[in-house]
């Protein structure tokens, strides 16, 4: 599967209009970024569907651990829709209890692509976000009681932007952690929001077992 299908499997009040200073908040994400070790977090998810007009909310937990080679992630979302997505050792993995079958993709060679993907305000440093999207940043905002930096995201990759037109993120520059993200899909007009809540960061021992998950491969 190309780089455009991986993707697919993943996805306030105004504080201040001003356009903000990229160069300081991308220079704030590479020192949030070498502190980084892990983060856990609860996500709400409002997928909205323009053709009818009708959201579809989905709530879950997620983490992403920096490892030696890399990242690992694991997000849990429940109904409808339940799903469980694994990404570890350039692997990404979807398990689907409904059918109780996994979906396994090589990420080889989009390991950065898709890690920074995945760590849109995670982990993720200044230079990398800016090596993989044309950044706007549209200034402060508060967002969850906090304040943060919306950034508005175009992918260089080809692959991402058959997907995605944009992305935004509201982040907490103080912590390096994403608030809120919402996902623009190309064409159809459609939104994914994720919303971040009960963030934990850099705790010793993150529990990975509720990410865990066994079945038979997916039929192709």
């Amino acid at each position: 599967m190309k780089l455009a299908g991986l993707v697919m499997l993943v996805g306030g009040l105004a504080f201040g209009q001003q356009v903000g200073d990229l160069k300081t908040t991308l220079a704030r994400l590479d020192v949030t970024s070498a502190k980084f070790e892990s983060a856990q977090a609860v996500v709400h998810k409002d997928l909205y569907n323009k053709v009818v007009r009708e959201t579809t909310t989905q709530d879950g937990s997620v983490y992403f651990l920096k490892v030696k080679n890399g990242l690992q992630v694991g997000m849990k979302i429940g109904d409808p829709g339940a799903r469980t997505v694994s990404y570890k050792d350039g692997v990404l993995k979807l398990y689907t209890p409904k059918n109780n079958c996994v979906q396994t993709i090589s990420a080889a060679g989009h390991e950065g692509a898709i890690e920074t993907f995945f760590a849109l305000g995670f982990g993720g440093s200044g230079k990398d976000l800016e090596k993989n999207w044309v950044i706007t940043d549209k200034g402060s905002e508060m967002q969850g009681g906090v304040k943060t930096e919306r950034l508005d995201l175009v992918p260089r990759d080809a692959g991402v932007k058959n997907n995605y037109t944009h992305v935004e993120v509201w982040l907490d520059l103080e912590r390096g952690v994403s608030m809120k993200q919402v996902f623009y899909a190309a064409n159809t007009g459609d939104t994914d929001t994720a919303v971040y809540s009960n963030i934990r960061l850099n705790e010793k021992k993150v529990d990975t077992k509720p990410f865990e998950f066994k079945g038979s491969a997916c039929a192709k």
